[in-house]
């Protein structure tokens, strides 16, 4: 199947599972071909992750409601395969094939039944096809390698072992089975693997009579391969061919030639042909029995946007899964914890959903899209519903560090990072409207987030503000704010200010070179230098650098210091840091 269909097997999923990069495959085919990276999007994979994640619940729904027959003998027939239960097995795999003769998934588990009950040659005729049908799926020329090894045809096994490690450097298991075959044969066999395909292929190619290691089947001629014989009173062209390919599967390294090519192409082309014409009934059926309702969010209650599977196999929208996180480190629907989860901080998107809610219902899902993008807008206006810190005093141009742990400012840094803004505003608590009239932006400038959710934010003060109406969103307190600037003067009201801001540029420097070292080493720390006397001091809507510097440095009540903030007279403002400096100087 096309939509829901395992990229490593390319059957309709069975049991399917999804991994931490996003990609869903069937729980066989994960547990056997995963080994350290994706084969869709090469990403590095754990052994663990593929280990511990559940069945994609919402996957396996949305595979029994489309094929139910399919999945129910699917299921069944794995049942009887786990149980070593090999005859009920062939003939459940038996059944399913008379109803659909091309799937590739019956073939390759009635290989495996095969196999179990010693019928190797039906189960190599499975697995044949399977490799013709679907040329880049390593596990099935591992498969068949092994059944050719149980075969004693070693030669033959090796051929499909080296085209498995071909398709993929990293399947171990084909790996080592290549190292027994040629250490029993006393053959050198190198780590890397580049360098042990380059051996098999020369080993490969080497005359039957010098490398096969294997005696002669009963019946055959001593020292010839069984194709050898068949065809030992061939020409002699044909006779050198044969013992030098020594392949079940023509074509695999050497070209094969015109009388041998024309029946395994048709037979393909026929397989190919009723695999497509299969899928696109399998489409139709998804559109015809799925429907919006079945790729709802259990959180939300509206169509998935950007849907995650967490390691439980329960599916959810990537914004509400992180909100539910912030409260609880648990899965809402089944309770497992989901704490290394929110560690890796991995939320990728579950492909199959994704995909085949853009193929079913891209109206729906661009709605769904666009409902998110009126709610980013909305949430990245900086005058209307600006989120509010409600903690402490920030100062333009001044660091603001915040340890954020509750599950509302969690939420709050999240969006201002989504959205792009990187900004919210900071004021400190008032009893009777929840946070003070005034207050200052805070630009996010790094976020270092922590394996239990919370998270270390580094940030730096901008413009200030005042508060024009409260509001709250989500938990968080929100507020209509207007932007404060400094009033600008010329002539003689500049000079005047000028003059009296030298002054108390100079008294904040002799206060500060009056603190005893440990003082000044700890404002240091939190504010940084004193910073520079500035050339223009009407340059900045929020006047010279160092008034902020001076004021956060001082031990003072927060509510007057939130006054100095709130002032748009610089000289006013001056006039009141002369007032403290003053008072400092006297005591």
């Amino acid at each position: 199947m096309d939509l829901l269909g395992c990229p490593i097997c390319r059957c309709l999923m069975c049991e399917p599972v999804t991994v931490s990069c996003g990609h869903s495959f069937c729980r066989r085919c994960a547990a056997t071909s995963l080994q350290s990276q994706c084969p869709v999007c090469k990403d590095k994979l754990k052994p663990r992750d593929i280990r511990n994640v559940k069945n994609n619940v919402l996957l396996c729904r949305i595979i029994e409601k489309c094929c139910p027959e399919e999945t129910e003998l699917k299921l069944c027939l794995l049942e009887r395969l786990k149980a070593c239960n090999y005859s009920q097995a062939l003939r459940i795999a038996d059944d399913g094939l008379e109803i659909a003769s091309h799937d590739v998934g019956l073939k390759v588990l009635r290989a495996e039944a095969s196999a179990g009950l010693q019928r190797l040659p039906d189960a190599l005729q499975d697995l044949d096809d399977v490799c013709r049908l679907h040329p880049t799926w390593s596990e099935g020329f591992f498969r068949k390698g092994n059944i050719l090894a149980d075969m004693g045809r070693q030669r033959e096994a090796l051929v499909q072992y080296h085209r498995c490690l071909q398709l993929q450097t990293d399947f171990f298991l084909a790996k080592d089975q290549i190292k027994n075959i040629l250490e029993a044969e006393g053959a050198r066999v190198p780590e890397e693997v580049p360098q042990l395909l380059q051996v098999v292929s020369e080993h490969i190619h080497r005359p039957c009579a010098a490398s096969c290691s294997v005696g002669p089947a009963s019946g055959d001629a001593p020292g010839l391969c069984p194709d050898e014989e068949q065809d030992e009173a061939a020409s002699p062209v044909k006779r050198t061919f044969r013992s030098e390919c020594c392949l079940s599967q023509a074509g695999a390294f050497l070209p094969a030639t015109e009388d041998d090519e024309g029946l395994p192409r048709r037979r393909d082309d026929r397989l190919r042909k009723a695999s497509q014409d299969q899928t696109g009934q399998e489409r139709d059926l998804l559109h015809s029995v799925l429907s919006v309702a079945d790729f709802e969010c259990p959180l939300c209650i509206r169509l998935f946007h950007e849907p995650v599977t967490t390691p439980c196999g329960h599916t959810f929208c990537k914004n509400c899964i992180e909100r539910s996180l912030d409260h609880n480190l648990r899965c809402p629907l089944c309770k497992q914890s989901l704490h290394e989860y929110l560690k890796n901080r991995k939320y990728s998107l579950t492909a199959a959903l994704q995909d085949t809610m853009s193929r079913l219902f891209p109206r729906q899902l661009e709605d769904r899209k666009r409902v998110h993008e009126a709610e980013i807008v909305e949430l990245s206006d900086l005058t209307r519903d600006v989120p509010i810190f409600v903690c402490t005093l920030a100062f333009p141009g001044l660091p603001c560090p915040l340890h954020v742990f509750e599950p509302r400012y969690r939420l709050m840094m999240r969006r201002c990072m989504e959205t792009g803004t990187r900004r919210f505003g900071m004021c400190t608590y008032e009893s009777s409207e929840g946070f003070a009239d005034c207050g200052c932006i805070l630009e996010i400038l790094g976020l270092d987030p922590l394996p239990d959710g919370r998270s270390y934010v580094d940030t730096v003060g901008g413009s200030r503000f005042r508060v024009l109406s409260r509001g709250k969103r989500d938990g968080y307190h929100t507020a209509d704010i207007e932007y404060l600037e400094d009033q600008k003067v010329e002539g003689a009201d500049l000079q005047v200010l000028q003059s009296l801001h030298d002054s108390v540029f100079q008294q904040t420097q002799d206060w500060y070179r009056g603190l005893g070292v440990p003082e000044q080493t700890q404002i240091r720390r939190q504010y940084g230098p004193m910073p520079e006397r500035e050339h223009d001091i009407q340059a900045s809507s929020d006047g010279p650098a160092w008034c902020w510097w001076l004021l956060s440095g001082l031990q003072l009540d927060p509510t007057y210091k939130t006054n100095v903030l709130s002032l748009t007279s610089l000289k006013d403002r001056l006039g009141h840091l002369r007032i403290v400096l003053d008072y400092l100087s006297q005591t």
